[in-house]
């Protein structure tokens, strides 16, 4: 049924079901397609189960982060990186209680 070929980041609508996802990755080793629904929950179909699915592509809905409780500022700087002012372990910098043996018991 379904000749709408899945893409990653696209949302789509089970005709029959009713139920509104996402694509979230495409295995091409395994032949499969791993969708996200709009409450949060992991799927996947194999691709012969998707062409057998009725679905359409729709838009983002907008209500899609409830599920996720994320923010219009969680969501703002997607895909943005960031970089440590310092790249040094903080653990490194923590002085210990214990030198050659001996417990420092101000």
């Amino acid at each position: 049924m379904a000749s709408i070929r899945p893409q990653v980041g696209r949302w789509y609508k089970d005709l029959e079901l009713g139920q509104v996802f996402e694509v979230v990755a495409i295995d091409e080793d395994l032949d499969a397609v791993e969708v996200q629904m709009l409450e949060g929950e992991l799927c996947e179909y194999d691709m012969e189960t998707w062409r057998d699915l009725n679905v359409e592509t729709v838009e983002e809905p907008e209500d899609w982060r409830d599920a996720f409780e994320l923010s219009d500022d969680d969501y703002r700087h997607w895909g943005e990186s960031w970089t440590p002012e310092s790249w040094t372990n903080p653990v490194s910098e923590i002085e210990s209680d214990v030198i050659n043996g001996l417990l420092d018991d101000y």
